[in-house]
C-alpha cells in the first residue's frame, strides 16, 4: 500500500482554505484500478473520499483516519462529442481541452477550482449551466455492489445535489455528450463566466472554500446573510467577504475553529431574523476537537460524513 499513500500527511497546502492539520493516512490513486485496489485492501467504512479540497473545511486539529485523494485521476479521452473525464480533473481544465477541440457545453466550469468527482457528486452550476445538462453517465463505487455505472437519470440531479449523497455513491469517472460549436464562441462565454465569477466570488488569492451555504428553497443564501449585516463578521483570522455575504476569506491565518464559529454566528442570526436554518454546502472533515463538535452538531445537524 505504501506506493499509494502517505502517513500523517500534512494537507494544509492542499486545501483551497489553506487550514487543516495532518491526516491520519491520505491515498493518491493514479486510476480506476488502483482505487478499486486500495478499496480492496482496506476497511472501506475508514475511508472518505475528496476530490479538489475546494469546498472542504479539515480541521486545524487534524483527522486520525484515513482518507483518498483522487487529484492524481486525471485522465480525459475524447472521442468525437463524447467527453470522459476521471474525477480528479480540474474544472477548469476539462472545460478548456473541450474547448480546444470546439465542444460546447462546459463552459461554466472554466472558473470552478473543483473537480469533475466532487462536481458531479454535487450536480455543480453555474451561468444557467449544470453538469447534470450534459452529462450521459458516471462510473461510482458502491460499497455493496462495487464499481457500478449510473444513467443521468439514475443519478437523480437535483439543485446542488444528486443521488451520489443519499447513497454514498463515489463518482470515479463521468461521461459527457457535448455540441460543436466554433470555438470562438466557446472561449468568449468561457471569458464572460471568469469575468462574472471575478465580480461575484473572491479569487484563491483569498483563501476559500466556495459557497458556505446552501440557497434555501425559493430564496438566496447571500440576501438572507448580506440583511443581517454578515458582510460585518469576523472571527479570529477569518471575516465574511466584503463583496459576498455567502462567502468566507482565510485573511490572516485563521483557524478551522475560526471558520465554524462564524459559520455559527452567520447561522444563529440568520435563524433569529427569518427562522429559517441555513444548511452548510461546504464538507468538514475532523473530529478531534471537542468545541468544533459541539458546533458542527448545531450546523449540519450531526457530525458531517
Amino acid at each position: 500500500m505504501s506506493e499509494y499513500s502517505e502517513k500523517d500527511f500534512d494537507i494544509k497546502s492542499h486545501t483551497t482554505f489553506k487550514i487543516g492539520g495532518k491526516i491520519g493516512e491520505v491515498f493518491f490513486p493514479q486510476n480506476l484500478d488502483e482505487f478499486y485496489e486500495i478499496l480492496r485492501l482496506t476497511a472501506y467504512n475508514d475511508l472518505k473520499v475528496f476530490g479538489n479540497l475546494s469546498n472542504t473545511l479539515i480541521s486545524s486539529d487534524g483527522y486520525d483516519g484515513k482518507i483518498i485523494l483522487t487529484t492524481k485521476m486525471n485522465n480525459i479521452k475524447i472521442d468525437e462529442n463524447h467527453v470522459v473525464a476521471d474525477a480528479g480533473v480540474k474544472g477548469p481544465m476539462l472545460s478548456q481541452t473541450a474547448a480546444e477541440v470546439g465542444l460546447s457545453g462546459l463552459e461554466f466550469m472554466i472558473g470552478f477550482p473543483g473537480s469533475v468527482g466532487g462536481e458531479v457528486y454535487m450536480n455543480a452550476s453555474a451561468n444557467s449551466q449544470a453538469i447534470s445538462d450534459t452529462l450521459i453517465c458516471a462510473t461510482c463505487y458502491n460499497k455493496e455492489k462495487g464499481l457500478i455505472k449510473l444513467s443521468k437519470e439514475e443519478l437523480e440531479f437535483d439543485y446542488r445535489t444528486s443521488r451520489c449523497q443519499k447513497d454514498d455513491l463515489i463518482v470515479l469517472q463521468a461521461e459527457f455528450e457535448l455540441t460543436p460549436k466554433p470555438k470562438e464562441e466557446i472561449k468568449k462565454q468561457m471569458n464572460e463566466n471568469l469575468a462574472f465569477r471575478k465580480s461575484h466570488q473572491p479569487s484563491l488569492a483569498l483563501p476559500n472554500c466556495g459557497s458556505i451555504f446552501k440557497n434555501p428553497k425559493g430564496d438566496s443564501a447571500g440576501r438572507l446573510l448580506d440583511s443581517i449585516g454578515a458582510k460585518q463578521m469576523q472571527q479570529g483570522g477569518v471575516k465574511v467577504w466584503e463583496n459576498h455575504a455567502n462567502f468566507i476569506v482565510n485573511h490572516a491565518g485563521g483557524t478551522s475553529y475560526d471558520v465554524l464559529s462564524l459559520m455559527y454566528k452567520m447561522h444563529q442570526a440568520v435563524k433569529r431574523e427569518y427562522n429559517i436554518e441555513l444548511e452548510p454546502e461546504i464538507r468538514f472533515l475532523g473530529g478531534n476537537n471537542e468545541k468544533e463538535n459541539e458546533l458542527c452538531q448545531i450546523l449540519y445537524q450531526k457530525m458531517p460524513k
